[in-house]
């Protein structure tokens, strides 16, 4: 037994530090959904930054990570929004309807 220890203890202790990590991953990853968070749709004049800060008293992220949070789970590339999108923000949701919240636009 100490001879295969001898031969094999580096690939043993990354096997069982790949294996807790990958564990530690699934139970943070699995805590929270994207189903917990409010879904908003988008409407004219809106962008990610007014979103953020409409919102900055409901999540505990600066405007910039709410952005890159934001564009990086919804797939939106370079920033731009358009009036229909329909996007998961950071916010989590409080009543069990879960229904979209629409943003009133900014523009009249």
């Amino acid at each position: 037994m100490k001879k295969l220890w001898n031969l094999y203890s580096y690939a043993i202790i990354l096997f069982v530090l790949s294996f807790i990590t990958a564990l530690i991953m699934i139970i943070q990853l699995g805590g929270s959904g994207k189903s917990d968070y409010i879904k908003i749709t988008v409407n004219e004049g809106d962008t990610l930054w007014q979103i953020a800060e409409e919102f900055s008293n409901e999540h505990t992220l600066s405007v910039k990570e709410f952005v890159v949070w934001v564009e990086q789970n919804n797939g939106i590339l370079s920033g731009r929004i358009f009036p229909g999108d329909e996007l998961v923000i950071p916010v989590v949701q409080e009543n069990s309807a879960k229904k979209p919240t629409e943003l009133a636009s900014s523009q009249n």
